[in-house]
Order: C-alpha cells, then sequence, then structure tokens
C-alpha cells in the first residue's frame, strides 16, 4: 500500500525487538504535534509493522549546542533544526504483515523481527486501521465488529471484535472521575445491539437502568440501556419506590429470603461485618440445627435461649451472640431481605435471561457497600448453579439439548468480590478462572485494581484502561501482559476523561482511543426503542415521576 508523502514521519535509527526502535523524526514534523499512544506504521523492505509511539525525546547531534543555545535568534534555529537538534520518538512494533501478501488475503502476525536501518515512518491512515482493527457492518449480522471510539489524531473508528470479548472474562479500570460508567455502557450497548450475549448488571448507583447523570452542561441526563432498548431491557429493583420516583415506570420488585442466604455469603463479608473465623464456625452449628430457618430463628433466639442451646449444642455462646448482632446488622442495612419469599425472582431473572433479555438490578437507596455485595453474591451464585446443571446437560447431550444463553455478569466495586484473601471462595473467582466454561464471564468495573487477585486478573481476557495514577493500581492492570513496561508510560499520559487504552483478546494490538461520545448520535446508531412500547409524552412522564418523587423522598420546599 502506497504512502502520501504527507504522512511521512521519519526513519529508524536504531532499537532492538525487545526494548522497541528509535525513529528520527523529520524535520518537517512538529515533535509537538506527536502523542504518546499513536498509532503508525513501519515501511520494512519486506513488512510493514503496525506500531505505537511510546516515548518522545529531544536529542542533539552535538552536545556543545546545549552548553550556548540560540536564545531568540530564529534563524540559527531553523538552521539548527532537524539537522544538529531533533526529536526521536521511541516506536513499539506490535504486529507485522507481509507486504508480498497484500496482493492475497493479508495475514497479521505477531512481531518477531525488526525493521532495517532507515526504514521509512508514516502515519497509519483509515485503510491501516481497518486492516489492523476491522470495520464495523451494520448489513451483515455476522460482523461482530463494534466502534468504540476514534484514535488520537483521526475522525476514523477503532473497532473490537465483541466476540472474542465475550468469550472470556473483562475489565474496565480508571480512577475515579475518568467515565469508567460510561465506558462500560458503550461496551454493553455494542454486546446488546449486536444480540452476542444477555448481560446482567448489578447496577449499583442507578446509572445503566434508565438514565445517568452527566457532566456536560448541554445534556445533564444520558440515556440508559432500558430507554435505548426498549423491551429488550428488564430493570428489577431492591427499591422500586426509588426507581418509580426516577422516571421507571415498570421496574420489577425484587426481594431475598433469609433462606437464600448461605454462610459463603457472610464470608464475603467478613471485613465489613468484622467477622472472626471463630463466628462463623459457629454459624455452621447454627445451620446445622435449624436448618434453612436457621437465620430467623437465631434472630429470635434470647440471649437466655443461646446459652441453653450451647448446653445442648456445640459452639459458643459470645460468638453466637455476636453473630446475631452481625446479621441484625445486615437485615438493618438490607431493606430487600425478607424472612420468607414466596416468589422465586432469581427463576424470573434466569427465564428472561433464557429468552435473550437483558437484565440491570437497580439498589436505588440501598447501594450501601454491604447491601451491594450481599446481594450481588447471592443472584450471581444461584444463576451459576443453574448454569452449571444446564451446562452438563448440554455437555451429555449435544445433539438433544440446547446450550444456555451466553451470559456477561458486570459488577462495580470489584476488588471488594476479588481481593486476594477471598477471591478462591466467592463465586465471582470462581467465574473468572472458568474463562466460559459455563457460559458465564464477567465485566469487572473498578478503580482499584490493585486490590483484585493477581491470578484472577491474569485471566481477563480484554482491559479496557481510562487514567491510573497509582503505581500499584498500573503494575496491575499490566500483570500477565508481555511487553507492559513500554505500554505504562502510554497509560500516564491519558487525559483525565474521555480515552482509554484497550488490550487484550478483542483487539489485535493495544490502542488508545477517545471513546464514543454517549449522545444523541450514538443513541441513533444503536436504533433507540425508548419511544417503542410505550404511548406515553415525555411530559407526562416527567409529571409521573415527580409525583413518584414526593411519594417516596417527601415534597420540596
Amino acid at each position: 500500500m502506497s504512502k502520501k508523502p504527507e504522512d511521512y514521519l521519519g526513519i529508524i535509527t536504531q532499537g532492538s525487538l525487545s526494548t522497541g526502535l528509535e525513529m528520527r523524526l523529520d524535520p518537517n514534523t512538529s515533535v509537538e504535534d506527536l502523542r504518546v499512544g499513536r498509532f503508525v506504521v513501519i515501511e520494512g523492505r519486506n513488512n510493514r509493522f503496525f506500531s505505537m509511539l511510546t516515548d518522545v525525546s529531544l536529542s542533539t547531534a552535538n552536545p556543545r549546542i546545549l552548553q550556548h543555545p540560540p536564545h531568540g535568534d530564529e534563524f540559527l534555529l531553523s538552521v539548527l533544526s532537524g539537522v544538529s537538534t531533533f526529536g526521536l520518538v521511541n516506536v513499539q512494533p506490535m504486529l507485522m504483515l507481509e507486504s508480498s501478501s497484500e496482493s492475497g488475503d493479508p495475514e497479521l502476525r505477531p512481531v518477531k523481527t525488526i525493521p532495517s536501518h532507515f526504514s521509512a515512518v508514516y502515519e497509519a491512515t483509515k485503510e491501516d486501521f481497518a486492516l489492523v482493527f476491522g470495520r464495523e457492518d451494520e448489513s451483515s449480522p455476522q460482523n461482530t465488529h463494534f466502534n468504540v471510539g476514534r484514535p488520537l489524531n483521526m475522525e476514523t473508528p477503532v473497532c473490537v471484535d465483541l466476540n472474542s470479548f465475550i468469550e472470556r472474562s473483562n475489565g474496565i479500570f480508571g480512577k475515579s472521575g475518568t467515565g469508567k460508567s460510561f465506558l462500560t455502557r458503550i461496551f454493553l450497548c455494542g454486546v446488546i445491539k449486536k444480540d452476542l450475549a444477555s448481560v446482567l448488571v448489578f447496577d449499583m448507583h442507578n446509572e445503566y437502568g434508565w438514565q445517568a447523570m452527566s457532566e456536560s452542561k448541554a445534556a445533564p441526563r444520558v440515556k440508559g440501556l432500558k430507554q435505548l432498548f426498549g423491551s429488550d431491557v428488564v430493570v428489577f429493583s431492591l427499591d422500586a419506590e426509588s426507581s418509580r420516583a426516577r422516571g421507571l415506570p415498570d421496574a420489577h420488585e425484587l426481594y431475598i429470603g433469609y433462606d437464600q442466604l448461605e454462610i459463603e455469603d457472610l464470608e464475603l463479608l467478613k471485613s465489613e461485618l468484622a467477622l472472626s473465623e471463630a463466628t462463623l464456625e459457629n454459624a455452621y452449628i447454627v445451620k446445622e440445627k435449624f436448618k434453612a430457618d436457621w437465620i430467623s430463628t437465631l434472630l429470635d433466639m434470647s440471649s437466655e435461649e443461646i446459652d441453653e442451646f450451647v448446653l445442648t449444642h456445640k459452639g459458643h455462646a459470645t460468638a453466637i451472640k455476636t453473630l446475631q448482632r452481625r446479621l441484625n446488622t445486615v437485615v438493618t442495612k438490607t431493606s430487600y431481605l425478607r424472612p420468607r419469599v414466596s416468589h422465586n425472582y432469581i427463576d424470573e431473572i434466569i427465564k428472561y435471561i433464557s429468552a435473550g433479555k437483558h437484565i440491570v438490578l437497580e439498589f436505588g437507596r440501598q447501594n450501601n457497600l454491604l447491601s451491594y455485595m450481599l446481594a450481588t453474591n447471592v443472584i450471581t451464585r444461584r444463576i451459576h448453579t443453574e448454569y452449571v446443571k444446564r451446562s452438563e446437560i448440554y455437555t451429555a447431550d449435544p445433539e438433544h439439548a440446547a446450550p444456555p444463553r451466553k451470559l456477561m455478569i458486570v459488577i462495580e466495586e470489584a476488588h471488594k468480590f476479588l481481593a486476594p484473601q477471598v477471591a478462591r471462595q466467592t463465586i465471582f473467582g470462581i467465574i473468572a478462572r472458568e474463562m466460559r466454561k459455563y457460559f458465564v464471564t464477567l465485566l469487572i468495573v473498578d478503580q482499584r485494581p490493585s486490590g483484585i487477585d493477581p491470578e484472577i486478573l491474569s485471566q481477563i481476557g480484554t482491559r479496557v484502561t481510562a487514567l491510573l495514577n497509582d503505581e500499584k493500581d498500573i503494575e496491575a492492570v499490566f500483570t500477565g501482559v508481555a511487553g507492559s513496561q513500554t505500554l505504562r508510560t502510554v497509560l500516564a499520559q491519558l487525559d483525565p476523561k474521555q480515552q482509554a487504552l484497550i488490550l487484550g483478546y478483542a483487539v489485535p494490538m493495544p490502542v488508545v482511543v477517545r471513546t464514543r461520545a454517549f449522545d444523541a448520535d450514538f443513541y441513533r446508531s444503536m436504533g433507540d426503542q425508548a419511544s417503542q412500547g410505550s404511548a406515553e409524552s415525555s411530559e407526562q412522564r416527567r409529571a409521573r415521576a415527580r409525583k413518584a418523587a414526593e411519594e417516596v423522598f417527601g415534597r420540596g420546599p
């Protein structure tokens, strides 16, 4: 593929396969126009190398020039520029393509060699991006590429392969305020639109269901999945009054019975409830005696009854009384818990998923961390049990049994579920290590990846990372990634908003993108089904929402 002269950036002067290459910048190209993370192409004699700029520096042919710099002399500066003084750019090859293969079917391969001295470096073109990252084709249902943003210096789309994305568990990382929820929403929209899997979103901050707040003054609110995809998205709520007050008329209520709680759920909350090992051991003793009703029975027991219990059974009275107090804390902070629940809400969720629907579970005012962790763990554990059963039936008789519908579970504050001390016991650690063995994967959203078990991070297929400042978090993001040292500089130079580094299974090479704006153009590209299925006007909806808000939160001044 011939390159235009105006795309020329410079020539390769030295380097190695392990540490990267060094490019001497052409005098006609300003070093100020280059950005770390930019995508470039090196034209070797026999191969083309698709590469990323990883560092920029200034150099000189004669160090004595720096001892007597030409202050304010524009003529002398222009004479020296490009000859005695020049820019140096570090370039990391990521993929290679045999030049001769372009006449046939091009095949991108991992880099196994480097270009020769003085190979020319060019700006990547739209065709280069399409060759490496693919094209989104709306007319082809088999095309699973999805536009997630733009390169730093161009307006051509950068696509990820969503079919590869859902094959493994993935992570979206970034410090607070970098737009992780917007990134997550973009990827979820792609999966839903392409209908590649069902998604189950544990929506701690009520951002994915009906609408979410935006920092833009022009559009202070953005649409959620329910507005964009209509009846394809079903919203369940642990606080239905709050959901109605925020404008969502048809949220399904969800309650969890005491008998649905397992001791494993309490083990996940050890730090939040200050539970000791002795307390948990006594929980097993109480459960062995009272079976499914052990929590209800324990909560109703008096101090004297507990003392009498330990006289006739194993156990320690102090530990059991501590357990009783901790369970009272759980019940107080989680209003969705009931002694008995007649309707099986989790089975209802599974039926919707099997029918190809997508689920958002809103927490409303129940969004404290203890409440979030408990509900998320209980529901996911039961869904996983059902998926294991269905997967084994399908594996035993694939000719007559249908495979379960693929499911991607989205969790926020993921380091709380996947910390090294608990990851081996939690259902989320099990799912992450299974790598879609039972048709279920995770999408973990977190601002502290350093708090996640390194073994879990090494299983993450695709990592979408916004700006991180903490060195431990940056190191954690690159766990198990070869050649990560050069990418650290790229990550550190991201803008704090609407930029992300994408690397892993769903993209052929790491790439920095300006993420798509979540605006009216995006809504139209998703098919925006908000007006479908409801004849209610926007003014009627706002009036009803105001009335519901007054009932829940009280009338304003």
